[in-house]
């Protein structure tokens, strides 16, 4: 039996990346097969993330958030939800990031510093990344990697490939996006314990 440090995997991200990532069983073939999927997977990216913006903003719980101003972003803002639309600056401005996140899953090394960024992915959506007006709550971002997941996984389905190196991109991916999906949520779990803290003091 392996012993692991518990109070490790909340202070050290490459600590709980590797542990997660072992125990879903995510190996370097895993990444392999992801990164060999770049090439094909690229071409399809704009539609994946056209598909995934035409779901965020179909709804005012998600199209909410991208009213306020977003990290790096200077340009004009809507003034409300109505002047919100796929063409707006500041919409295009989040297509190109999410853009770079498909592609930084597909084409980087699955290290410590792919675990960093995940967990910066996480962190940004919540206000322990310096923005307080960006909260997005919880539901909200289970909802947003449940779509990523379908968009990428019909993009891995429709490839033209052998049927078996299809199933392993699509495994591979799964586990990757559960890691994800775990840097994400811790980031929910700390600002939940430090509400509580506050509260009982």
């Amino acid at each position: 039996m392996k012993t692991i440090d518990e109070a490790k995997l909340e202070v050290d991200t490459a600590y709980r990346y590797q542990y997660v990532a072992e125990f879903i069983g995510f190996t370097e073939g895993d990444g392999a097969a992801i990164n060999r999927a770049a090439a094909q997977i690229a071409p399809r990216v704009s539609g994946m993330v056209a598909r995934t913006y035409e779901k965020l903003l179909a709804y005012d719980a998600t199209a909410r958030h991208f009213v306020e101003r977003q990290h790096g972003y200077d340009g004009p803002l809507p003034e409300s939800l109505a002047d919100l639309s796929e063409n707006h600056e500041q919409i295009q401005f989040r297509k190109e990031h999410l853009s770079r996140y498909f592609m930084h899953l597909v084409g980087r090394p699955h290290n410590d510093k792919m675990a960093s960024y995940l967990d910066m992915v996480g962190k940004m959506h919540t206000p322990a990344a310096g923005n307080d007006q960006i909260d997005v709550p919880l539901v909200q971002m289970n909802a947003l990697m449940g779509m990523i997941a379908d968009v990428l996984f019909e993009a891995i389905l429709e490839l033209e490939i052998e049927d078996a190196v299809k199933h392993r991109m699509l495994r591979a991916f799964n586990k990757l996006l559960w890691i994800q999906n775990d840097l994400i949520t811790r980031h929910y779990a700390r600002s939940i314990g430090d509400a509580c803290e506050a509260a009982a003091s």
